[in-house]
């Protein structure tokens, strides 16, 4: 049986065909197609549907033949759908990082402390949550009060496909509405961005059957396949790069590098207070009975700006990974708030491939801070799993293991989309639990790595 991962990106739709042992077999991609308009960045739901549709169409096509068992769905946890009585959206969807709705975070803290946000929903009190946008759609665009549903984006790509509608619970830990004690919705959050809980489907776990892919889909070789949301795309990349067994954190190292560690759901309102104030959220596992810790750093876009101030591109870091450090070096690569980079201590000797390990440490050392941050919360970790195109960087892989010791190196490459196909399969019955998802291990061997790497960094 095949197995069908979806995982909607912020830069990239990418739809992988898997077999049951989580080898990867066929794959397509397509742009997540963003506009910028006057008032930020978004996109319509429509066209994102035909973005899934065609990075779905490419997977399927050069997949080996056989019947799809099932769909699974990650994505982008924060921006929503918002749908009218008639089924169809209402309004753009805004980007999770456009900062339209300023104006209105500065509403919700004049109403609700800061500190009692974060304890109640494990989130740090910013414009990324969706109840600060959703405000700002009721106020600015009044169509959108016709709204008769809200969905995140993969819970909508999954409605759109024939599923139930529903709110999966590491998605609706990026609202802003729910609960995290009572694992319910927060009325009083909804009630201040103008939303109602009959807006807002059932709650439901990651790997739930929703239904089947409906032949309305457009989808041929979908038809009938077994649908299912599979949460939020950090946390499918767990279970997709098999950093999910008791005292594993993941570190994703792509444009944003991500440290994510599943936990059991017990901390104290200090230990919330300590991490949401460094950005680290809390919020609801897409593993059952467990919460998950998410806290990032944008170290592949500062290792990018430095290829930049070098005038130097991705061809080029094999051989400056390459180049022996010179021990004590006196250089110091600092981060600004903008992720932009100012190099002190280099001389007329300094090499190109100096300055890179030293913003090679730099980022690690933000990676350390909010690991440090974790383990103080919940103890150390008894495994990091390193995955995304940038563990494919053997200096940075150097500097990790000089601070954070011995590494496990995924060679999954699309572990969002991997653990979507998991869930997927979960809701199929090809698996009767997380227990039973297959090792991080499931590379096609006739995948070109370097191709792959250099499109990946």
């Amino acid at each position: 049986m095949l197995l069908v991962g979806l995982d909607v990106g912020t830069t990239t739709v990418k739809a992988v065909v898997f077999d049951e042992h989580g080898t990867a077999l066929a794959e397509g991609r397509a742009d997540t197609p963003w506009s910028v308009s006057p008032q930020g960045v978004q996109l319509e739901a429509a066209g994102l549907l035909e973005a899934a549709a065609l990075a779905l169409t490419c997977a399927l096509a050069s997949a080996p033949a056989g019947p799809v068992a099932s769909i699974g769905i990650t994505g982008m946890g924060e921006s929503g759908v918002l749908i009218g009585p008639d089924g169809k959206e209402v309004g753009p969807v805004i980007a999770w990082h456009d900062r339209r709705d300023l104006a209105e975070l500065e509403s919700l803290r004049s109403d609700i402390s800061g500190d009692a946000f974060s304890v109640r929903t494990g989130l740090p009190m910013t414009e990324q949550w969706s109840l600060t946008k959703h405000r700002w759609l009721l106020s600015h665009l009044p169509d959108t009060r016709r709204a008769t549903m809200r969905l995140s984006i993969p819970e909508w790509i999954a409605f759109s496909l024939g599923g139930a509608p529903v709110s999966e619970f590491s998605l609706a830990s990026r609202t802003g509405w729910l609960d995290l004690a009572s694992r319910t919705w927060w009325t009083e959050t909804l009630e201040w961005s103008g939303a109602t809980r009959s807006l807002l489907p059932e709650l439901v776990m990651a790997g739930t059957n929703l239904g089947a892919v409906s032949a309305d889909a457009g989808l041929n070789s979908l038809t009938g396949a077994v649908i299912a949301v599979a949460g939020h795309d950090h946390q499918a990349a767990v279970a997709g790069a098999g950093a999910h067994l008791p005292g594993d954190v993941l570190d994703s190292c792509g444009t944003a590098e991500a440290l994510v560690r599943v936990i059991e759901p017990a901390l104290s309102e200090t230990a919330l207070l300590e991490l949401t104030s460094a950005g680290v959220t809390a919020g609801w596992s897409v593993f059952e009975d467990k919460w998950t810790l998410l806290g990032g750093t944008q170290a592949g876009l500062v290792l990018r700006n430095v290829l930049t101030t070098l005038h130097l591109d991705s061809a080029a870091i094999a051989d400056l990974d390459a180049n022996p450090s010179q021990g004590d070096s006196p250089i110091q690569v600092t981060i600004d708030a903008g992720q932009g980079v100012s190099i002190q201590g280099a001389t007329g000797a300094t090499s190109k491939a100096d300055i890179w390990r030293a913003a090679l440490d730099a980022v690690t050392r933000q990676a350390a801070e909010v690991h440090s941050l974790m383990t103080r919360a919940v103890g150390s970790p008894s495994r990091m799993v390193v995955t995304g195109g940038w563990s494919r960087s053997s200096g940075l892989l150097q500097s990790k293991e000089r601070v954070f010791g011995a590494l496990t190196v995924s060679p999954v490459r699309e572990s969002g989309a991997r653990g979507a196909a998991f869930f997927g399969g979960l809701a199929a019955g090809i698996y009767g639990s997380a227990a039973d998802f297959p090792s991080g291990a499931g590379q096609n061997p006739s995948t070109n790595t370097a191709l792959q790497t250099e499109k990946a960094l």
